[in-house]
């Protein structure tokens, strides 16, 4: 019983001090003579406890891993006293790009510019430096453009344990959002405000690897506002 509660001690303890959410396999190569049901079942244990105590902290499933975040009932009191320290947070643009990737994935560019009706070459550029999203293919057609998709990064960013967890594309139409029509959208240049990838980097990206564009851009603001 003792042995059983040290370890549960020696998870929670390596669960506090990761920073990014932590692999069932990184458990087992600690804990060699535990088998992952058993791993499994320390965390629910854990994660139980917590909410019982109405603990400051929680564990949650993120990108197929653990990670113990502070509660978010304690999340006015957070920043009240890290006033002074602000998260980086994504422009609109940004935003917007990343929203219709996440939903539309695998996505070109140019399906992203028709939807968004501007311009998103340093937007794509700066989310792909992020690491949010990734180059995941090439589309059949003449050219044979880039198709992005999302990345692990960005699951750990909006605190997701897959991409399931984005919110329904169905629950926005009681708000009477339409999606615009892509043939009658024209796409305008957009302000170069972000840093354009460079080619080495693309190069880099490419070896690792329909929705309403309004709401699409509520459902990560909506999911952003969640893990912070």
């Amino acid at each position: 019983m003792e042995e059983h509660k040290n370890y549960k001690t020696a998870v929670e303890a390596l669960l506090f001090v990761s920073e990014k959410p932590v692999l069932l396999d990184q458990l087992k190569e600690v804990f060699p003579e535990l088998k992952g049901p058993q791993i499994q079942e320390l965390i629910k244990q854990l994660q139980e406890e917590y909410v019982n105590r109405e603990a400051g902290m929680v564990i949650v499933e993120i990108a197929g891993g653990y990670q113990m975040l502070s509660n978010s009932h304690a999340a006015s009191c957070i920043r009240e006293f890290y006033k002074t320290k602000t998260k980086e947070k994504l422009s609109k643009p940004a935003l917007e790009s990343l929203a219709i990737i996440a939903y539309k994935q695998p996505v070109g560019r140019a399906e992203v510019e028709i939807i968004r009706g501007v311009n998103s070459d340093g937007t794509i550029a700066h989310l792909l430096n992020k690491g949010l999203i990734k180059i995941v293919g090439r589309k059949e057609v003449p050219g044979r453009p880039f198709l992005f998709g999302t990345t692990k990064e960005f699951l750990e960013y909006f605190g997701l344990k897959s991409l399931e967890d984005l919110p329904k594309i169905e629950e926005f139409t009681q708000l009477g959002i339409d999606a615009p029509k892509a043939e009658n959208a024209v796409v305008e240049p957009e302000p170069a405000v972000e840093q354009p990838i460079s080619a080495e980097e693309e190069t880099v990206a490419q070896e690792g690897s329909g929705q309403s564009r309004v709401a699409a851009e509520i459902s990560i603001q909506s999911a952003e506002e969640q893990a912070s």
